[in-house]
């Protein structure tokens, strides 16, 4: 009897893109729907930063562009999360502030070998997903170029802007700035700083005018103080300190030109990308920009940016905030998927 609603791929030791080895890793995965006979009907989904694969079920259904009926969904959790190997589960030596950096490039490369050498999968029909899982989209797709028909990544970025690495910066300065913090050597969740990491972090989620419109009201909150707490208590419940900062290092070097394939040259990681691809991004997401796809847009090929508008700003993706921004993906995911499957 499985004692979780998710399986565990065993890696083995995973010499990281750093040259550190990351001690009998692990991911977690949840499978939906079945693979064809041409195994050709695979959806890839990874995990966004506050994200488990239990949360990317709110992007597909029976009555979604991404159907279980349909499609093979393999949605993969990424390192840091909890689930995946992360400082709060790895192998003592490597356990809290010892676990080592790991890049989306590690990521996608472990991914890959699931898929690989567990399923025999050769082609992926779609990779998408919110937030981070948007950047591993984009990684996928310029990673594995020959193997990846089609990518939508949504709020999200091929690598990450200034602006967004101070944003990062300044939530993690939060956190640390409890006494209980320790430099990760808490015994004891450093609580004041979950609290304060959380209520900094609800400032650029949503946008100006979703607070000067009392937006929030719609998501049942009374009042602004009643969604700090509960982000808050939504922090200090689900997330380890330690996993928070070590996936927030992850999408600070979120850049898909690192690696031995492209060496820096972001331009050359771009042109490499032979998805279809389409990005969506939100008007008033404050620090996933849409400047920043248009950017990107011009050096990927057989590519699009769409925009839409939403005061929601960047929690316009989270499911069940704004259906017309559901209706609105699933409509470029049946656009992206109507020629493959």
């Amino acid at each position: 009897m499985k004692k979780f609603d998710y399986d565990i791929y065993d890696l083995g030791d995973v010499e990281l893109l750093s040259g550190k080895i990351l001690k009998s890793a692990k991911l977690a995965y949840k499978t939906y729907g079945a693979l064809n006979s041409n195994k050709d009907n695979v959806i890839l989904l990874p995990t966004f930063y506050t994200g488990t694969h239990k949360r990317n079920e709110g992007f597909f259904g029976i009555n979604r562009a991404i159907n279980p009926d349909k499609h093979f969904i393999i949605s993969i959790n990424m390192f840091g999360n909890g689930l995946s190997t992360s400082p709060s589960n790895s192998v003592l030596s490597q356990n809290g502030p010892e676990f080592p950096s790991v890049t989306l490039w590690d990521n996608i490369s472990c991914q890959h070998r699931l898929v690989k050498e567990k399923f025999d999968i050769s082609r992926i029909a779609l990779v998408t997903g919110w937030s981070m899982a948007g950047c591993q989209a984009y990684q996928w797709a310029a990673q594995y170029p020959e193997m990846v028909d089609a990518i939508l990544p949504f709020c999200s970025s091929a690598k990450t802007s200034p602006h967004n690495f101070v944003f990062l910066e300044g939530i993690k300065a939060a956190l640390c700035a409890d006494q209980n913090w320790k430099k990760g050597l808490y015994k004891s969740p450093p609580i004041d700083g979950l609290k304060a990491f959380a209520r900094v972090y609800a400032g650029w989620a949503f946008s100006q005018t979703f607070y000067r419109e009392e937006l929030y009201k719609n998501l049942g909150y009374n009042t602004v103080e009643d969604l700090l707490l509960d982000w808050e208590d939504d922090h200090i419940k689900n997330w380890d300190a330690n996993n928070l900062l070590s996936k927030l290092n992850t999408w600070k070097l979120n850049d898909i030109s690192l690696g031995p394939m492209y060496q820096n040259d972001y331009i050359k990681a771009l042109n490499s990308i032979k998805a279809k691809t389409i990005i969506i991004s939100c008007s008033e997401d404050l620090y996933f920009r849409h400047e920043d796809n248009l950017f990107e847009s011009k050096y990927i090929h057989n590519s699009e940016v769409k925009v839409f508008n939403s005061p929601y700003g960047h929690c316009v993706a989270n499911p069940g905030n704004e259906s017309n921004f559901e209706n609105e993906l699933d409509n470029n995911i049946y656009s992206l998927l109507k020629k493959n499957i």
